[in-house]
């Protein structure tokens, strides 16, 4: 005769903690913002419930299509250079020894600079008169001036978030790198196979793991840059670095509009949710179609 273990349900206390923390921090936020995009706040004591008022009203804002646009150039500008950039720094940092500790200290060195701080650190950087890329492009003839120049202040925020956060693609390419077997290397070299051909069928397609985490992270994390250009050069000259993030705090705490403004904060939650599922789902696809025609 067999007896059926009672199932144990005591493990759910143990995450309890964590629904906790995640409801007081994410869900109940969010259904706040939810109650002021359906309604008009006149005063603390009285509101309107508006419906999708607010939503129509933000989606005909040619502001809002300009500071999408803009956001979504930078963010594929920010893939583009970074991720490249990255695998490159990965590929040529040692793999062993003290030169290998010292070369990941020195990587992950921006990574500990504070937000604001960096904003301020490119700020004086690009000064022409005490900054030294501000002054070195002046006395090659370049009439630099991110504060005058739209096309010079945008290039500006993508190289300053380049030096921020490339490192960072870096080292996850680098784990990805380090945790590939020696067998690998060792059949490729008794097939004589040259380093390009090393990178594309063996570091590659093992470094798709982080590569994905890294695309997905530094997407979500330039979509929603904020403080770095906001120190920089404040949205300007004009609106050329007004970012969405920057577009929803002028509406927000500028304009004191809550309505438009948490209508706005779910659209552009549900962009970046949207985004981020079309790059996960291009890249599985993808990997999957190289894994296939590679057995084949």
């Amino acid at each position: 005769m067999t007896t059926t273990k009672p199932l144990n349900q005591k493990a759910w206390f143990l995450i309890l903690p964590v629904l906790v923390c995640v409801a007081f921090s994410a869900i109940l936020p969010l259904m706040t913002v939810v109650n002021y995009s359906v309604q008009d706040i006149i005063s603390p004591d009285r509101r309107v419930f508006v419906g999708t008022d607010w939503f129509a009203s933000v989606m005909r804002d040619e502001d809002l299509h300009a500071a999408l646009w803009r956001q979504l150039i930078f963010s594929f500008s920010v893939l583009v250079v970074e991720i490249p950039l990255g695998i490159a720094l990965a590929l040529s940092m040692p793999q062993q020894g003290w030169t290998a500790s010292a070369a990941l200290v020195l990587i992950a060195l921006s990574l500990l600079i504070p937000w604001n701080v960096v904003g301020t650190i490119w700020q004086i950087f690009g000064r022409a008169d005490i900054g030294l890329l501000g002054f070195s492009l002046q006395k090659l003839g370049f009439d630099y001036s991110y504060t005058g120049n739209a096309t010079h202040a945008w290039l500006t925020v993508l190289a300053m978030d380049v030096w921020h956060w490339t490192p960072l693609v870096a080292l996850l390419c680098y784990a990805g790198l380090r945790s590939i077997p020696d067998a690998y290397y060792q059949a490729a070299r008794i097939d004589g196979a040259s380093k390009i051909a090393v990178f594309r069928f063996i570091q590659l397609p093992k470094m798709r793991g982080v590569l994905m985490i890294a695309v997905l992270l530094r997407f979500m994390d330039s979509f929603m840059i904020y403080t770095e250009p906001f120190v920089l050069t404040g949205g300007g000259p004009g609106n050329a670095t007004t970012f969405l993030s920057q577009y929803l705090t002028q509406k927000a705490v500028g304009q004191f509009d809550l309505g438009p403004a948490a209508a706005f904060s779910l659209i552009y939650f549900l962009i970046i949710l949207l985004l981020c599922f079309v790059l996960y789902n291009w890249m599985q696809r993808v990997g999957t179609q190289e894994q296939e025609g590679g057995h084949e």
